[in-house]
């Protein structure tokens, strides 16, 4: 497979997952605040700020508002296009990342994306944002699954759905700490404490967000912090878990270059099996020891990590081959036909 076709791909599942998980985490919020009705303008920027810092973009939030309350952060998040990772933003980089690998998409998959990028325009979109924002992130949930499943039942299991699952669980894994981190800034209360404890009200909150509450009362677990901590994290079976995620990127990565599980031919193989290895052996107790907000941020770097790893080794391996040592070095005809190969499809883009 082309290494262009395969970010593309990659890129197309990641950024529909983004939009997807992106949604889940602005309800997050939206739950805990009907709890809230009382709370003064500083308290109430204590909700909403976490979730700019935890995307990552509060530079450019901070930019462009000067208050961080719930219509600034829920307009800066879904629907500001000045916004490059809002959930309209996301939805339109997957759907022109589709568009430049039309012939590798089933017909019913590109339709669904393409259903979603016009809703997520329309005039409808802007109706429901202001009159009922719960139905509209509910849509994007639905049309995400929806998205997700389709690809799921019309892509042959080669290298491009690979990339895909690649892409999909990679983000989900990083966005599941994410939930996690808000409990990280819940605001204090007046006496210092904590406003409610994160054992009920914000612990079922997280657990809503992810699908999980089913699953986690199937399983028959006291919802308190170790107990959505250890389940979001450490669970074998839960599609959302970071453990399962990683063990399906570690999965991936292993199909795709035809290496056997336990060993490595690159460094994002070496660094999903490492982290692989650390979850399957820790612990909740190695968690809390380490300081929840620490211990996630350490995974979020991790993650990054083996997402830059993959970048390197599929998307700039041509590039890595002519500056790597070896017996015969590439010639000035090889170097400027790459050239012109990379220069071909940046104009596709």
């Amino acid at each position: 497979m082309l290494s262009r076709v395969a970010n593309t791909l990659y890129w197309m599942v990641r950024y529909v997952e983004r939009a997807d998980n992106l949604a889940r985490l602005i309800d997050v919020n939206r739950q805990l605040l009907l709890d809230f009705e009382s709370l003064d303008t500083e308290r109430l920027r204590g909700f909403w700020q976490p979730i700019i810092l935890s995307t990552g973009d509060e530079e450019d939030f901070n930019k462009l508002y000067d208050h961080t309350g719930s219509d600034e952060v829920t307009r800066f998040l879904t629907d500001d296009p000045r916004n490059p990772n809002s959930i309209t933003s996301c939805i339109a980089l997957a759907r022109e990342n589709a568009r430049t690998v039309r012939d590798q998409l089933s017909d019913e998959l590109w339709e669904e994306l393409n259903a979603l990028y016009l809703f997520s325009r329309s005039d409808e979109a802007r109706r429901l944002i202001d009159s009922d924002a719960q139905r509209y992130y509910e849509m994007i949930r639905r049309s995400a699954v929806t998205f997700l499943g389709i690809a799921a039942s019309t892509t042959s299991r080669n290298e491009a759905w690979e990339f895909m699952d690649l892409g999909r669980h990679l983000e989900r894994a990083d966005k599941t700490t994410r939930f996690l981190d808000v409990s990280s800034y819940l605001p204090p209360s007046e006496d210092g404490m904590e406003a409610v404890s994160p054992s009920i009200l914000h612990g079922t909150a997280i657990l809503r967000s992810c699908g999980a509450m089913g699953a986690f009362r199937a399983a028959q677990r006291e919802i308190n912090a170790e107990g959505v901590v250890d389940f979001l994290i450490f669970a074998k079976d839960f599609p959302r878990s970071v453990r399962y995620c990683i063990e399906k990127v570690d999965n991936s990565l292993h199909l795709i270059s035809g290496t056997p599980r336990g060993a490595f031919s690159n460094e994002a193989e070496r660094e999903s099996g490492r982290l692989l290895a650390e979850l399957n052996f820790g612990s909740t107790e190695d968690v809390f020891e380490a300081g929840l907000h620490d211990y996630l941020d350490a995974l979020q770097g991790r993650f990054n990590h083996i997402g830059g790893e993959i970048f390197e080794t599929y998307v700039l391996m041509p590039e890595r081959i002519q500056t790597s040592p070896g017996p015969k070095p590439p010639t000035f005809s090889d170097a400027a036909l790459w050239r012109m190969e990379q220069q071909q499809h940046q104009s596709q883009k």
